[in-house]
């Protein structure tokens, strides 16, 4: 009896599934008293509901493209303008987690803990970087509504503490609605060595540098093979792509056949660039026929008092960062171009915005790449012998400061400004050709990056719900800005809006602005350097009417001075009710599983820790104890290495030696070499890194790490021999690369061997204590 069964069971295994479900048993037996099978259905979209394609790009300024009449060429970015609508008074918040956080959510960005960037997260529920599930992310809404959805590129949304392979995913892509993630977590990555994850698995790039791997170029192939895997297999159903890159964001890393575009194009300097932009704004019409061109802050030098050797320098810094944005825009383009080939592009929305935060002065007065041994730039000279490197894996560079204001024209502000347009403000194209039929168009009102989530909600048919999974939801801050495809005339729906990052705050009402810069983003202050910050109101609040005053042109404080106090009033109570104060958090020690500790115990395949999240070493005494196990083959490669190219550390075996490398700031600043080699068999190696004390004015301590020298002994002992050395400095780090046990991922701390350089013995354990 039991093989006649066996058999008809595998008969209805082997069937597809409409034949199984005709021979089914229940069917046969139905009296008609009982329904036929039913299967749960998923959510299903609204009829019609559209494509959503949401693209940000990083640290780019308002007059930046060529779109918003800007010298980088963005063929792609300007073919979107011309099938949809040009926005010129989109607002952003200066700083990149905090406008990623505002725009995928819908909310003020310090109402979901993101007031500044996730690093420098503090324990105040405005800066917390605790991302709440009373919070509902875009993608999340979608996903309940029937939507695909998968993200490419940078993330930045996701407590520092929380992005190590162990978890915690709570606030990570997806668990925060998409289905697939591919790219970084971090705020920054390097292009050619990125930390990547698929989903939250680590996984190393498809290639190496001299293959030609680039980042950009990477997430735009996958986006793509994910555009046509969705179209494979669920065509009929409306999907979510968020595409967005680390360009144009440090390090400024492109290849040369993207930088030789660019030789020569800005030989003119920042001031003539400004004064060039400015004019081809007005000829464009992307700027009022009125607005005036602001001047140039103090501090910025002007470009004519520069030696010819640095404005050779400098021009070549911006052909560079010119030349990343392009690429940008081309790798945008590959991906719009598949939905296009795919036949989806007339029911898609696009929303491109070309910049989270305004151009960025974080380079400083002369940008940065070459440094000395003190991370402080080199000379002139020894800068420009290197200078055809620029863009390669060789530098985490960055370009100066005034390039960053002279591509946010006509405004005064850049990145972490919030209290200026410049910082706030950037370009904005939407396109949509099923609905948007006036293209071409400029649209003026204004509107904020939480405004952007609002609308995609309108456009699918979507009503946000007051509560979700269980959660009761803050309400939206945002208002849908849909009814500007249809009436360019109409004011804007968006009242009121606070800005706050670094000390420096504003607040829009109905066309007045009123703002507070507590220090330009290239001045030694800022919230970004440990340390009281006691004077926020070392400068006047300022007072602009941008209906009559696009630029913010003319200060009307003093003639005005019961507006400007009506704003401030409402900045306060605006600033309450958001979780604004204080406005610069103290950095203090954030949560970690590590904390408290002082012995960490490490085996084989610990790979790709951030150095900040695990134990901090920089700087600090310290011994490292590994046991390993040599093969007859003498067993070379690393066994513990903390860093990249750019500052680290590395314990590594070559030609049967132990060797220890400290790399500061690019340079060797230290190596030791055991004298015995190591035998097969058992071995103990311990090592022990003694600084000497800080001298006055040694180092800066920042978010990214000990900055300066200090010098430092090194004992190594390989099986009970033991030998010292002096190193000129032990501060080797890298904000952007990891701790790995048994190899040295990304890119390599020592020039005498080639990533990953896996140990080839075996690696029982390696134990680092702090003293």
């Amino acid at each position: 009896m039991k093989r006649p069964m066996i058999s008809a069971l595998a008969a209805v295994l082997l069937l597809p599934p409409a034949a199984a479900l005709a021979q089914s048993p229940a069917a046969a037996q139905s009296s008609g008293a009982a329904p036929g099978p039913q299967w749960p259905t998923g959510p299903l979209a609204t009829k019609g509901a559209p494509n959503v394609v949401l693209i940000l790009i990083d640290d780019v300024g308002f007059s930046a493209t060529a779109t918003f009449g800007g010298a980088i060429h963005t063929p792609n970015f300007e073919a979107l303008s011309k099938n949809g609508l040009r926005y010129n008074e989109f607002h952003v918040n200066s700083l990149c987690s905090p406008t990623r956080a505002a725009l995928l959510s819908g909310r003020n960005n310090h109402q979901v803990g993101f007031g500044t960037v996730a690093e420098a997260a503090s324990g105040y529920p405005g800066y917390n970087a605790q991302w709440g599930k009373n919070a509902a992310s875009m993608a999340e809404i979608l996903k309940a509504n029937g939507y695909s959805t998968a993200a490419f590129g940078k993330w930045h949304n996701t407590p520092l503490w929380e992005t190590t392979s162990a978890g915690p995913f709570d606030r990570w892509p997806t668990n925060r609605g998409f289905e697939h993630f591919y790219g970084f977590i971090q705020g920054a990555d390097n292009q050619y060595y990125p930390r990547l994850f698929r989903d939250t698995v680590q996984v190393e790039p498809p290639a190496t540098p001299e293959q030609g791997y680039n980042f950009t170029t990477d997430i735009a192939s996958d986006a793509v093979h994910w555009l046509h895997a969705h179209d494979g297999i669920a065509p009929d159903k409306p999907f979510f792509l968020y595409f967005a890159p680390g360009a144009v964001h440090t390090p400024l890393q492109v290849s040369k056949q993207w930088i030789d575009k660019y030789k020569g194009k800005f030989d003119q300097g920042w001031d003539k660039l400004r004064e060039e932009t400015f004019a081809r704004q007005k000829k464009l019409g992307v700027i009022p026929a009125n607005a005036e061109l602001t001047p140039r802050p103090e501090g910025l030098p002007a470009w004519d008092s520069l030696p010819a050797a640095e404005q050779k320098l400098l021009a070549h810094q911006a052909e560079v960062y010119a030349a990343f944005a392009e690429q940008a825009d081309y790798e945008v383009g590959r991906v719009l171009q598949t939905i296009r080939d795919e036949g989806k592009s007339d029911n898609t929305l696009v929303l491109e915005i070309f910049g989270d935060n305004g151009g960025s002065a974080e380079g400083g007065i002369e940008g940065t790449d070459l440094l000395s041994d003190t991370g402080a730039n080199a000379s002139i000279a020894e800068r420009a012998a290197v200078s055809d490197e620029l863009g390669s894996e060789v530098f985490m560079n960055h370009y100066a400061a005034a390039w960053a204001w002279a591509l946010s024209a006509p405004f005064q502000g850049t990145k972490q400004d919030a209290s200026h347009l410049g910082g706030t403000r950037d370009p904005l194209v939407v396109s949509w050709p099923a609905r948007i039929k006036n293209t071409g168009g400029l649209r003026t009102q204004f509107q904020h990056v939480n405004d952007v989530a609002p609308t995609i909600y309108e456009a699918a048919g979507i009503q946000f719900p007051s509560t979700f999974e269980g959660v009761p939801q803050i309400p939206l801050e945002g208002s849908s800005f849909l009814y500007t495809f249809d009436h360019p005339d109409e004011p804007s729906h968006h009242h009121v809006q606070y800005f706050a990052t670094s000390g420096n705050r504003a607040i829009y009402k109905d066309g007045w602005w009123a703002g507070d810069r507590y220090a330009y983003t290239w001045e030694p202050r800022g919230a970004f350097t440990l340390g009281a910050h006691n004077d926020l109101d070392r400068h006047p609040w300022e007072l602009y009417n941008l209906n009559e005053d696009y630029s913010q042109a003319h200060d009307l404080a003093a003639k005005n001075p019961e507006k400007l106090k009506e704003l401030q009033a409402l900045f306060q109570q605006e600033g309450e009710r958001n979780h604004v104060f204080p406005l610069i958090p103290t950095l203090s020690q954030q949560p970690s599983s590590f904390n408290g500790r002082k012995v960490f115990v490490f085996r084989d395949g610990v790979e790709r820790l951030p150095n900040r999240v695990g134990p901090q070493l920089v700087g600090r005494p310290h011994q490292i104890t590994a046991d390993v196990q040599v093969p007859a083959t003498g067993g070379d490669g690393v066994i513990i290495a903390q860093g990249s190219r750019y500052g680290g550390f590395t314990l590594y075996v070559k030609d049967h030696h132990v060797i220890y490398e400290v790399n500061a700031y690019g340079k060797r600043a230290g190596r030791i070499v055991s004298t015995a080699p190591l035998v097969p068999g058992a071995a103990h190696i311990e090592l022990q890194v003694i600084p000497e004390a800080p001298k006055a004015n040694s180092g800066t301590l920042t978010i990214l790490g000990p900055r300066g020298i200090r010098a430092g002994k090194v004992l190594l002992t390989v099986n009970d021999l033991q030998q010292e050395a002096d190193f000129a400095n032990v501060l080797g780090a890298s904000p952007t690369e990891t701790l790995d046990i048994g190899s040295d991922l990304g890119s390599a701390v020592s020039k005498d061997y080639i990533s990953p350089n896996r140990y080839t013995g075996s690696i029982q354990t390696v134990t680092v204590e702090l003293k």
